[in-house]
Order: structure tokens, then C-alpha cells, then sequence
């Protein structure tokens, strides 16, 4: 039996059924669920939702692997995971470009005052001064996190007249003639816009902290695509009350279930919403049409099936 715990595009159902397995499509089901169901799965796929930890795996007995859709694999023990031989996919590959896009455009938007003008025309206010945009042909681009999405992001600039910084503490001998690769520190001092692009594990938590937005000199756009804790939300408040950034872009927040939200994680919302130079869109990056479904035809190839 395999088990979906997650939205995906019936592409994967079917190609699964006509394999021969009995696939089980439970996308809402609850941690506590799952604990009783995985026993007889031998494959699982999953996103973020709902954490396949150590409990999880002592449970299924009979599990071979576990797939995930989209990238990052924070919320899989895969070290444990490895320990009983069940083998761990994802499938960034299936919706890098999606990604990529949404944060170009994010960018674009941003930059042009599109959202915002195009609010004060429906309140029937006129301003052009006043929306006087930003080109990014001609500037910097940081990028930091040169994987899937960050490679994406930078073929898509490559048609701008940019010069593209970017940063990976894991990866050399990546630069090219539209790349060039930089440290941190150099991202801090020249680039005009900072783009993330990394999975959230215990060193990428709050990178983007105090320390590193006291560091910029160009007073950058920040865009973040990836994860929301990758960017400490506090210290990016700071930041544009101290007017250290132009701007921020985020498809993603540090907590996302808007119904849970404390009162601190209220506040912050509501200031970010309330800002003329904050973009905020659902988590909808990496969730077109087309990655929905590229991300299973990438992992049904990943897992052989």
C-alpha cells in the first residue's frame, strides 16, 4: 500500500494503480492518523505538512521509501530513515522553475510598484511620481543557496543585464560567465537585491538575522522564496524601520498557519501587511500547475516506479 498524505496531481495516483499498488489518498490526514495507518504502507509521499519522525518510521513495519514533493526534507528524519534502509526522494526539480519565476516576478512587482499602484487606481487615485520604479537591469543580484531554485532564479536573470553574486557554503566551481561566485560578506556590500533559496535546517535557521541586515550597504531588496524561519521576522522588521532594505518579497513566513498565530506573530503580520514595501503572497511559489505535475513524474522516476 502507499500512502498520499498530501495534495498532488492524479498523475501519481494513477501511474501508482496502474503499477499495480493500492494507493490510499488521504490529504488531510492527521499525525495521529498516520501513525495508525502507515503500519501496512510501504511507501509514503509527502510535503511539509506533517512530520515523519522517528515515531513514524518504528511504526511502519513494512516501509521501503518515502517520497516528497517539492523540496526540503526538514520535516523527514532521514537519518533514521537510512538506519532502516528506507530510501528518502524529493522532487525539487519538478517545480525549481516555478519558483524561479514567482520570484522574478515577486521582484519585478516590487521594484515597479505594480500591486500597490494598481490598489490606488481601484481607490481612484492616479499617481505617477509617486510610483516612480526601480529597473533591475543594470544591478547586483545576491543569490544565496545555489541549488535547484537558486540556479532557476539565476538562468531567468540571465536575460537582465545583472551581475549575479551567488553563495554556497556546499558548492564550488559553479561560477560561469553570468555567475560569479561571493561569500556572504561580499552579498552584504554590493548586491541591490538578496534572493534565498535554501532548506531550513539548524544552520539556515534565522540567517537572516540582526547581524546580517546590519551588515548591508546598498540597502538591498530581500526576497525569500524558500522557508519562512530562514528569515528572522523580527530582524526584517528592524530592518525597514530602520530603512536598511528597499524592500522585502516573501512567499513565506516563519509561521504560516494563520489561525495559530500568537500575539507576537500577529503584530508582525499586521505591520507587514500594513507596508507599502512588503509583498506577501501564500506559499505559491513552487505550486503551479505545471510543478504540480512535474513533481510527481520526477519522483515516480527517482523511486524507479
Amino acid at each position: 500500500m502507499i500512502l498520499i498524505t498530501a495534495k498532488t496531481h492524479p498523475f501519481l495516483i494513477e501511474s501508482l494503480e496502474l503499477k499495480g499498488y493500492q494507493v490510499l489518498y488521504v490529504p488531510d490526514i492527521t499525525y495521529e492518523q498516520l501513525a495508525e495507518k502507515i503500519t501496512d504502507a510501504t511507501g509514503i509521499v509527502v510535503t511539509t505538512r506533517i512530520n515523519i519522525d522517528k515515531a513514524i518510521i518504528d511504526k511502519a513495519k513494512h516501509l521501503k521509501w518515502i517520497g516528497r514533493l517539492g523540496s526540503g526534507m526538514e520535516q523527514i528524519d532521514t537519518v533514521y530513515a537510512a538506519e532502516k534502509n528506507i530510501l528518502c526522494v524529493s522532487s525539487p526539480e519538478g517545480n525549481r522553475n516555478a519558483v524561479a519565476e514567482h520570484a522574478l516576478g515577486m521582484l519585478l512587482n516590487l521594484m515597479n510598484f505594480i500591486d500597490k499602484s494598481s490598489r490606488e487606481i481601484k481607490e481612484g487615485k492616479w499617481l505617477r511620481d509617486e510610483n516612480r520604479g526601480v529597473e533591475l537591469s543594470g544591478k547586483i543580484v545576491g543569490i544565496v543557496g545555489f541549488g535547484n531554485t537558486g540556479s532557476a532564479f539565476a538562468k531567468l536573470l540571465s536575460s537582465f543585464d545583472v551581475t549575479i553574486l551567488a553563495y554556497d557554503k556546499y558548492k564550488f566551481g559553479f561560477g560561469n560567465a553570468t555567475v560569479k561566485e561571493a561569500n556572504m560578506e561580499q552579498l552584504c556590500r554590493y548586491a541591490d537585491v538578496i534572493s534565498f533559496h535554501l532548506p531550513l535546517t539548524a544552520e539556515t535557521h534565522h540567517l537572516a538575522n540582526n547581524d546580517f541586515f546590519n551588515c548591508l550597504q546598498q540597502k538591498p531588496y530581500i526576497v525569500n522564496t524558500c522557508r519562512g524561519a530562514v528569515v528572522d521576522t523580527g530582524a526584517l522588521i528592524d530592518a525597514l524601520q530602520k530603512d536598511l532594505i528597499a524592500g522585502a518579497a516573501l512567499d513565506v513566513l516563519e509561521n504560516e498557519k494563520l489561525s495559530t498565530l500568537n500575539e507576537k506573530e500577529r503584530s508582525e503580520l499586521h505591520f507587514l501587511n500594513n507596508r507599502e514595501d512588503v509583498l506577501l503572497t501564500p506559499h505559491i511559489a513552487g505550486y503551479t500547475n505545471e510543478a504540480f505535475l512535474k513533481m510527481s513524474k520526477v519522483l515516480l522516476e527517482k523511486l524507479g516506479i
